[in-house]
């Protein structure tokens, strides 16, 4: 019978393995770098009947705001000046689709970024500022922004001390996070020893250690993960050692922030959540893989930022075979991959969209972008039916692939 193994954290860093007759070695608890939001006000240009402006800074991706039509804006602010770098847009399921936006120091109306489609992870030169807007200029009609997250450093990593005893000890720096990745690879702060899958709730933080290890590092797909995050949660600074099963489960929306996978084995991460919703993949990378990176079984939408990635088959494939059929949407930006084959392999027929922006190809001249297939029911295989460029399934121009 499989085992799954809670985690708690318990005063002094260890980690009582509950379930299973193991005890676990983890880093100290890392004070995670604060989303401001969580401190601040919100106000914003309207609401729709049922939501509040401060549902966009509570922590819980199960309560939203809307526009009372399909464009509006909603702001976080500030009693005093506040340092802010970047944001992430978290979106509730069941809204519109966002098309066109802007960030705003409200403070002063200047532009601290824009673009089109969801917004998801904002990255810009830092601003010391009261207030910061997003101005929905465009949508398909009233979208659901469930959190508005503000950050000072650009990333909630660990930052320069344990949250409880002992002397004041420098916290690993972590490479990645929402900026532009650049392919160097994290140094591990140690290594914790696993051999069940790791159940997370809420966040779970694991201070760039390296935890190892599950499977056998191949392709067979009955390999249980080494991590599975149960629906809301986050696993973040966390490095996979090699073999790593079949990597990581999210079974509903998830955010993975700042993950390494040294080995992607199976896949790297499987997104299995049925209630809509996005779920984050945020900064970290992956390399030696041989099929699929990210794996999309569910629905809902998956959102890929500053993620590296060096010797694979596909960065995303939505599920063309799987037991219940769905409509997939997948947000890549921001990305840089190395001698990889395919960027995002969709379901055309089933709707599926990919929406691609900023992606740096190294050594993958070949490489398809988007490529579109022919879902299938369970048993049968999936039809290659062709790349698309700027069409209704694949939003991408051959402006937006730089290659190197």
């Amino acid at each position: 019978m499989r085992r799954h193994v809670a985690l708690r954290w318990i005063t002094g860093g260890a980690v009582a393995a509950v379930g299973a007759a193991v005890m676990l070695s983890l880093p100290q608890a890392w004070a995670a770098e604060t989303n401001l939001s969580l401190s601040g006000g919100a106000d914003g240009s309207s609401k729709a009947s049922g939501t509040s402006y401060g549902n966009v800074k509570d922590g819980d991706t199960g309560t939203y705001w809307a526009p009372s039509s399909a464009t509006g804006s909603i702001s976080v602010k500030w009693g005093s000046a506040t340092t802010v770098s970047s944001v992430v847009i978290k979106q509730a399921s069941g809204g519109g689709s966002i098309t066109a936006w802007r960030l705003l120091n409200a403070d002063s109306g200047a532009v601290l970024s824009s673009g089109s489609g969801s917004p998801s992870t904002i990255s810009f030169t830092a601003a010391s500022l009261k207030k910061v807007t997003l101005d929905i200029t465009g949508a398909s009609a009233a979208p659901r922004i469930a959190e508005f997250e503000t950050y000072a450093g650009g990333t909630s990593n660990p930052t320069t001390g344990p949250t409880t005893g002992g002397p004041t000890t420098p916290a690993p720096t972590p490479t990645g996070g929402s900026g532009t990745p650049t392919g160097a690879w994290p140094s591990s702060a140690g290594s914790v020893s696993i051999s069940s899958t790791q159940n997370v709730s809420g966040t779970f933080d694991g201070g760039m250690k390296t935890y190892c290890c599950i499977g056998d590092g191949s392709q067979n797909e009955s390999q249980d993960p080494m991590f599975s995050i149960a629906n809301g949660g986050t696993l973040q600074n966390v490095i996979l050692g090699s073999p790593a099963g079949d990597g990581v489960h999210c079974e509903g929306t998830c955010t993975l922030r700042n993950v390494w996978w040294n080995d992607i084995g199976e896949d790297a991460a499987t997104f299995k959540g049925t209630g809509g919703g996005t779920s984050y993949v945020i900064g970290g990378g992956a390399r030696n893989g041989s099929d699929k990176t990210f794996q999309h079984n569910g629905n809902g939408t998956v959102s890929i930022s500053g993620f590296y990635l060096k010797g694979s088959g596909k960065l995303y494939r939505g599920c063309g075979n799987c037991t219940n059929s769905y409509t997939r949407h997948v947000k890549i930006d921001n990305v840089l991959l190395d001698d990889i084959d395919m960027v995002a392999g969709i379901n055309s027929n089933w709707g599926d969209t990919a929406t691609i922006t900023r992606v740096t190809l190294v050594n993958s001249s070949s490489a398809t972008v988007c490529g579109k297939y022919k879902g299938v029911s369970k048993g049968s295989e999936p039809t290659y039916l062709g790349a698309g460029w700027d069409d209704a399934n694949c939003k991408v121009k051959q402006s937006d692939i730089t290659y190197r």
